[in-house]
């Protein structure tokens, strides 16, 4: 009986972020386009691998939803992309942990659930396997990344045209990403319709993006935070960004930190990127984002 009690509080305290979003949204109303009816369910866990909570084998991409308080409320929304190599979501420091900093400020947060690749026992540990052979790694991104990206372009046309129902702007809807998810974000700046146009856009140490499409005529403003040090060698896609915006004459802002590594989302390492997050607030409030 005390080991069920233990499990039971364990699986609790897992899923206290998940239930701490006031409402979880399919973010299609089947099958997701472009994939098949999968029998395997979706898994959330504490990976020791990554020393954090995760969630794995997702195929029906939802949207956590999480709203400020009424007194502090202002009408600027953003979608949150966790990371995770596309095998994995870095939930808590990537995801809910932000939508916690960004709706203490006012803002409304969604945090999105995207379909990743079919994992087994720990997809984070898989994770670090699989990179280790770049190439097969990459092959098997061919098929995974498409429909990521077509989640995250989903996901901010969904919170665009439901904006009324959240009261906030259509005009104001956002996207931050890590890692995999910077690079789903990367990819929504390049190729947003009309109706799915973010209003800005952050990729956090994400990976390359697509080189040969050009910056839209509209391209939203971009803020870009990556570490020198990363472990994954991320930083130069970090910078390709940077001056792609530049050379288009789109405006942008780059902080490139000496140390901080892969990762570092919203842990706390007492060093300068344990402040990233409060400089993207900063440039939200110069654009505009942060007012009433």
């Amino acid at each position: 009986m005390k080991i069920f009690a233990f499990r039971l509080l364990c699986t609790v305290l897992l899923l206290a972020p998940v239930a701490l979003a006031q409402d979880v949204i399919p973010l299609y109303p089947g099958v997701a386009p472009g994939s098949a009816q999968e029998n395997y369910p979706e898994k959330a866990y504490f990976s020791k691998a990554w020393n954090t909570d995760v969630v794995t084998n997702v195929t029906r991409p939802t949207l956590m939803v999480f709203k400020p308080a009424p007194e502090l409320k202002i009408n600027t929304a953003v979608v949150i992309c966790p990371g995770g190599g596309f095998m994995a979501l870095s939930i808590a420091s990537e995801g809910t942990d932000v939508a916690k900093y960004l709706t203490a400020r006012g803002v409304t947060a969604f945090v999105l659930k995207y379909r990743l690749a079919h994992t087994g026992e720990d997809g984070a540990a898989e994770f670090g396997t699989l990179y280790a052979d770049k190439p097969k790694f990459d092959a098997m991104m061919k098929d995974e990344e498409p429909k990521a990206v077509a989640d995250g372009l989903a996901a901010v046309a969904y919170v665009r045209q439901h904006a009324a129902e959240y009261g906030i702007s259509p005009d104001r809807v956002g996207i931050i990403g890590f890692s995999a998810g910077g690079f789903i974000t990367a990819e929504v700046a390049l190729h947003y319709k009309p109706e799915g146009r973010p209003a800005f856009v952050a990729p956090i140490y994400g990976g390359a993006m697509s080189q040969d499409v050009p910056v839209p005529a509209d391209a939203p403003p971009m803020f870009v935070a990556a570490a020198t040090d990363d472990s994954l060698g991320l930083a130069p896609a970090s910078i390709a960004l940077w001056q792609k915006w530049t050379a288009a004459h789109k405006s942008v802002e780059l902080h490139m930190y000496a140390k901080g590594g892969h990762g570092f989302g919203m842990h706390a390492q007492g060093i300068p990127t344990d402040h990233w997050i409060d400089r993207f607030a900063d440039w939200l409030q110069m654009q505009g984002f942060l007012n009433k």
